[in-house]
This record gives structure tokens, C-alpha cells and sequence, in this order.
């Protein structure tokens, strides 16, 4: 049995008994086979996510927490099912004295591991200097300055792919960097309409989900997607300039709708434009890559993507010189040196 306080949830291991600060990202209040009550729980770090359970018997089945709050914790790490489960034994909200002892937000908080302003100015560089167009390029101006914080804090989804704070950014950086490229080997494509189909084609995803650390779906966001918010989004910021090409806006509003490629992703309509079909490859090569990528970091190396509703083996890709621990959108999630024992009365 190993000890373990204010280590990543990541390296949890059967058997351990571990105390730190996590993420409440899922709390229900259920009830076993004897109808006694027990929370069902899911703790959250910049690393990863363990399934938790507060059983009848735990002081901490009535404690001072609650759904997205930040908490302290204690409890012993089991295998159930092959999955690891942590047997909550006290939790408690996390509060300001908790610092002393390790806890900060930052930490518990997946993020990218790239520099938020690197990537803001390597979009509007490229925005900048690839847009021809005077209305497209005021538009794209514009849209960056009214969502600079939203992409900033959004994921670009919830599970699959760039799911971290500033994954949304990232992957609108690494699709522009790609549309250039593919523009540039295909001169028959509008740059400025695949540009600007990049920089609106998951922007419905800053109301579709909420910022991180609770990228849960929002109640407009389930009801109508982010694919029909985007378009709204690129209307409302036609309006905003006069006399905005409507032929432009009608091919932008049509790679907006058309990206996820088919009907039964959630595209209302195909690809039905050279710059529409461009667009809808872009994003999902970078996305599925970005899948990969991170699957390559995590044992076993055969795994099933849901992305991909199929195995893929990862074995063959070289390995990092990074700490094999720290997956993307991790940050360094502990010290090393020991903690202060953490009070959880």
C-alpha cells in the first residue's frame, strides 16, 4: 500500500491511499440494492479523472461540497471492473487556508501545454497576413477581438479531442496552420473563405459548452448544437458590418453547416463546395491526430477510440522525452517535495 498526498490522479494505483485536491465534476445521490444512500462521484485533475463513491458508512455522505466545487479529499484507491475507483472516506470544499497545503486551481485544470499567447498571436499573424478580402478580413478581426476570451477558456469538445482549457485555440491554430499549407498546394481554393470557415467553424462550441474546468453541455447547446449556433454567430457578426457580401456570407454560412461532413455527425448539409470539403478533411485530420496524439501517451498502446468507433495501436509512434506522466493539457499537477498533512475536519 502506498501513500500518496497531492500526487496526479493519474498515478493512482490499486491499492493506494491518497489524499490531495481535485475537481468535483460529477455528484449523484444514489442508493444500493439495500436502499441505503451513497454518492456516486467523478474527481477531476489537470492529469485525468477517477470514478469515486461515498458509501452509507462515510463521514463524508453528508459533507460540505458540491457539484463543480474544488474539494479536499481523502480515501483508499480500488480496482473494480478493471477500473479504478477511489473509496472517498472524507471530503470537504476546498478553502483558502488549503493553499499552504498545495491546493490551487491552476493545477486541477486540464490546459494546453502550449503558451495561450503564442497560439492568439499565431492566429491573428496568420489572419493577418493570408485574408485579402476587406470584408472578410474585418470580420475575422472583429470575431477575434469579441471571442479573444472565449477561445481562450473553451475546449474544443467535451471528451474527444482538445478537450482541455485552450484546446479550442489549438485546434483552430493547428486547422489554420493547415488550411495554409493546403491552400497553397490547391490555388483553386478561396484561402480567405477556409480561413475564416476555420476560424467559425466550432465557435458555437463557446455556448454549446461552458468554460473549463465545467465543460458540461449547456441547455441551448444540447437543444440546438454548436453547428447552428456558429452559423448564428456568423450572421450576428455580418449584420454588425455594412453591406457584407451576402454571395460570401451564404458560402461562409454553408462551411460553417457542412463541416462535420456527413448528416449523421450532425452536419445539416454535406460539403458541397471545393472549400467546404477542404475545410471539413482539415478539421477532422487535426482532430483525429490530436486523438492519437494523446492516446500515444497512455497504456496500452492498443486502445479503442470512440473518435474512431474502432482500435487503433499507438505502439509504433515514438515516444516523447516528456515525463511519460503528463498527458496533453496537463500542467506539472504536484510538488515533489512532501506536503503539510491536510486537515479535513
Amino acid at each position: 500500500m502506498t501513500r500518496r498526498s497531492n500526487e496526479p490522479i493519474r498515478s493512482f494505483e490499486d491499492g493506494d491511499t491518497v489524499t490531495g485536491f481535485a475537481y468535483l465534476a460529477k455528484m449523484e445521490r444514489r442508493q444500493d440494492k439495500n436502499a441505503r444512500d451513497f454518492l456516486d462521484l467523478v474527481l477531476k485533475d489537470a492529469s485525468g479523472s477517477i470514478a469515486g463513491k461515498v458509501w452509507s458508512d462515510s463521514p463524508a455522505l453528508n459533507g460540505d461540497f458540491a457539484l463543480h466545487d474544488f474539494v479536499a479529499f481523502r480515501g483508499n484507491v480500488q480496482s473494480y471492473r478493471d477500473q479504478l475507483q477511489l473509496n472517498v472516506r472524507e471530503c470537504r470544499k476546498a478553502i483558502e487556508s488549503d493553499r499552504q497545503h498545495g491546493f490551487d486551481e491552476s493545477l486541477l485544470i486540464p490546459s494546453t501545454r502550449l503558451s495561450i499567447e503564442e497560439l492568439e498571436r499565431r492566429l491573428t499573424e496568420i489572419l493577418d497576413q493570408e485574408i485579402e478580402h476587406p470584408a472578410l478580413r474585418r470580420l475575422a478581426e472583429e470575431t477575434l477581438e469579441s471571442h479573444a476570451d472565449a477561445l481562450r477558456e473553451h475546449p474544443a469538445a467535451k471528451m474527444i479531442h482538445h478537450a482541455f482549457r485552450g484546446g479550442l485555440l489549438e485546434h483552430v491554430v493547428s486547422m489554420a496552420e493547415l488550411a495554409v499549407e493546403v491552400c497553397g498546394h490547391y490555388p483553386e481554393l478561396n484561402r480567405d473563405l477556409v480561413l475564416l470557415g476555420v476560424l467559425f467553424h466550432d465557435l458555437g462550441k463557446t455556448q454549446e459548452l461552458g468554460a473549463m474546468p465545467n465543460n458540461d453541455y449547456t441547455l441551448e447547446g444540447r437543444l440546438v448544437g454548436h453547428v447552428v449556433m456558429g452559423r448564428d454567430l456568423l450572421r450576428e457578426r455580418c449584420r454588425a458590418i455594412p453591406d457584407f457580401p451576402t454571395d460570401l456570407q451564404l458560402h461562409l454560412e454553408h462551411l460553417i453547416l457542412s463541416h462535420q461532413g456527413r448528416l449523421e455527425f450532425g452536419s445539416p448539409v454535406q460539403p458541397m463546395t471545393p472549400e467546404a470539403i477542404a475545410l471539413h478533411f482539415i478539421d477532422d485530420l487535426d482532430s483525429k491526430l490530436a486523438q492519437l496524439r494523446e492516446a500515444s501517451e497512455k497504456e496500452p498502446p492498443l486502445q479503442y477510440l470512440t473518435g474512431f468507433s474502432r482500435f487503433l495501436y499507438t505502439g509504433f509512434t515514438p515516444r516523447t522525452e516528456e515525463d511519460p506522466g503528463e498527458g496533453p493539457g496537463d500542467t506539472a499537477s504536484s510538488t515533489d517535495a512532501a506536503q503539510p498533512t491536510l486537515d479535513l475536519d
